[in-house]
């Protein structure tokens, strides 16, 4: 009995020390939960443990006995001081800002007497006449037989602006200065006060002066049947209907200096407006050139009217006679245009007065003359004195 459980002991020891060996050892490792030999605790009986190295600290360095043990210290050592010594605090003086009475007045900082004052003023002025005699005696005698004489310069205007004229003087200096060698026109240039772009407010109108240049002025006039005739006995040079606007379409040749026209023939006529444009010709009712009144629009037309339009900076030219006219005559040409552009005022302008917000700038110049800005206020007197002599 004793035999069989020293058997058993045995048994027991060798396989607990030796690793069970399996005709599967692939079946083994994957469903066995024993731990791997690298994990083991218990190392093979033939292998020797691993020993344990000592591990060394730094010492701890004793406590500072004197501020220059301290001072001999490093970062790391001070770290383990138990007390430090504190700081003293430091006690300065107060500061109290000097009174009047404690500042002490140098000389030159004293007020001065009013003696002492004129005594300093006295010798600054001789020490300015000495400096001044020494100058002059040192100064060399400079030629001045050679420097041009003094001129007057003519005063400047702000900003450049050119000083406004009433009309009668501004066709006095334009008659002066016209000095060409042939007879100049006198233009007008308006600035009006509308917006580029706003084609509802284009102005543009017809023009008859008072006293213009007499020239043969070819008038055409499209009409039919009584118009024409009425047309032919008040002067038309050339008169038709349809068959006027066939030889024209074909030709493109236009031998006439005006185009008139009745509302009932505008609808044929706009076969040829791009001929009649290109010659500026084309009848517009705007412009008194379609018409009922055939007589009225034939006299005017020969009597040489002048035709105004604004160009696409809002600006008009318009020419007013000649230099040769008289002055008076140059006055009533200007009176008769500025009635006509009252008459040509948009209706969607906003009409607070007759020219404010419409006219900005009149200027009036010759041909090869300077311009000459005008004042409103006479050009308004020039066409109310123009329209009071079409009352007479």
């Amino acid at each position: 009995m004793a035999a069989m459980k020293l058997l058993l002991s045995q048994a027991r020891r060798q396989a607990l020390t030796k690793p069970f060996s399996s005709p599967f050892p692939q079946i083994h490792r994957l469903f066995s939960s024993s731990p791997s030999s690298d994990s083991n605790p218990n190392p093979p009986p033939n292998e020797s443990p691993k020993k344990l190295e000592p591990v060394s600290y730094a010492a701890k360095p004793s406590e500072p006995s004197s501020p220059e043990d301290l001072s001999r210290l490093t970062r790391e050592e001070i770290r383990y001081t138990k007390d430090s010594p504190s700081l003293t605090p430091v006690s300065y003086a107060q500061r109290v800002a000097p009174l009047p009475e404690d500042r002490v007045v140098n000389e030159e900082d004293r007020e001065r007497t009013p003696e002492e004052m004129e005594m300093e003023k006295k010798r600054i002025d001789s020490e300015n006449r000495a400096r001044r005699r020494f100058l002059r005696a040192t100064a060399v005698e400079e030629d001045t037989s050679s420097l041009p004489l003094p001129t007057l310069l003519k005063p400047e205007l702000k900003h450049g602006k050119k000083p406004i004229f009433d009309l009668m003087e501004a066709i006095r200096e334009i008659k002066g200065n016209a000095k060409a060698k042939f007879d100049e026109t006198l233009e007008a240039h308006v600035r009006l006060g509308i917006e580029k772009g706003r084609s509802e407010l284009i102005v543009r109108g017809t023009l008859a002066l008072p006293h213009s240049v007499k020239k043969d002025v070819r008038v055409a006039f499209f009409a039919e049947g009584s118009d024409a005739e009425d047309a032919k006995a008040a002067g038309a040079d050339v008169v038709g209907g349809l068959e006027l606007i066939e030889e024209i379409l074909k030709s493109g040749k236009i031998d006439f200096d005006r185009c008139l026209a009745t509302p009932k023939m505008m609808p044929r006529v706009y076969k040829i407006s791009r001929i009649l444009n290109n010659h500026g010709l084309m009848p517009n009712p705007k412009q008194g050139s379609v018409t009922k009144d055939v007589m009225k629009a034939v006299k005017d037309a020969k009597a040489g009217h002048t035709k105004f339009r604004m160009d696409k900076t809002s600006i008009l030219h318009v020419p007013l006679g000649k230099m040769s006219f008289p002055e008076d005559a140059l006055k009533e040409n200007v009176g008769a245009f500025m009635n006509a552009l009252l008459l040509a005022k948009p209706a969607g302008l906003k009409k607070t007065s007759k020219y404010a917000g419409y006219v900005n700038a009149f200027h009036l110049c010759s041909t090869m003359g300077k311009g000459y800005p005008v004042s409103i206020q006479s050009l308004s007197r020039a066409a109310d004195h123009y329209t009071k002599l079409q009352l007479k």
